[in-house]
């Protein structure tokens, strides 16, 4: 399946690929790990028919550039925003973000202080006791991992992949989504990557959540196995003002499970905005 990010930014270590669509309000649209914003190739195409909507990949992922030595920590994939966000140059656009694209929009907000209109988290990495399972197992030993057969890291990766949808993915979405971290450069930028994310990151901002001054939505599927619904009511119980939508019959991927009553609730505005 084709989806290209034409425009190009620098950092300090690499590129990040972009890409916008649409005009209107400004909105961005922020993914999480193992995937890139080909997540979004249906949700960004149908929010531009009234918003200018902003795509791209955080550094070390997708399309965006990969190699040894970079910082693919949680604070500089949140650096990496706020100066995509400068660049951008759009005043206070809505941000939604996804798995650790949660943390990242958090972080961004509350310690690299820019400015939103409004935020939504949905099935997102915010806060807690989140190094848990396959995640915590790469941390701990990912000299293990990076040495894998590649048939056994690919398994590892389609297995990961299917474990985060409760309807299945698509021959064609599991290979977009798989592609990018196959051969000898996929799997290192892989284990690369997940052993930089650490819940440190995210402590570093709980105390603040309660005083977010704008308009919050937080999204959660009632069947997410990679972060249950207990994450959601952590966070809510956190932002008192935030509204809490459940979506019903879906996994951690939103985009695939329910990407219609994902785009309804997206589309909706804010009743406090």
């Amino acid at each position: 399946m084709d989806w290209r990010l034409g425009e190009e930014f620098e950092t300090p270590d690499g590129m990040i690929r972009w890409d916008v669509m649409g005009s209107g309000d400004p909105i961005v649209l922020v993914h999480g790990t193992p995937y890139s914003s080909f997540l979004w190739r249906d949700i960004a195409p149908a929010l531009a028919r009234t918003r200018t909507v902003f795509v791209f990949d955080h550094l070390g992922f997708g399309q965006s550039d990969r190699h040894e030595g970079q910082d693919l920590s949680l604070a500089a994939h949140a650096r990496n925003f706020a100066r995509l966000l400068d660049h951008w140059g759009r005043d206070r656009p809505s941000v939604v973000a996804h798995d650790i694209g949660g943390a990242v929009a958090l972080r961004t907000l509350l310690l690299e202080k820019r400015e939103y209109r409004d935020l939504t988290l949905f099935d997102a990495v915010s806060g807690g006791q989140w190094e848990r399972g396959l995640f915590r197992l790469i941390l701990e030993h990912r000299e293990v991992f990076e040495q894998l057969p590649g048939y056994a890291h690919e398994a590892l990766v389609t297995s990961h992949l299917r474990h985060a949808t409760q309807v299945g993915l698509r021959p064609e979405v599991l290979e977009g989504f798989l592609t990018p971290w196959l051969g000898a450069e996929g799997q290192a930028a892989f284990y690369r990557q997940y052993s930089q994310i650490r819940q440190a990151d995210t402590v570093a901002y709980e105390h603040l959540l309660g005083g977010i001054p704008l308009p919050v939505r937080i999204v959660w599927a009632r069947e997410d196995r990679i972060l249950p619904p207990r994450y959601a009511e952590w966070l809510r119980d956190r932002i008192p003002h935030a509204e809490l939508h459940w979506i019903e019959d879906a996994g951690h991927l939103l985009q695939e499970d329910a990407p219609g009553r994902l785009l309804s609730l997206l589309s909706a505005g804010f009743p406090s905005a």
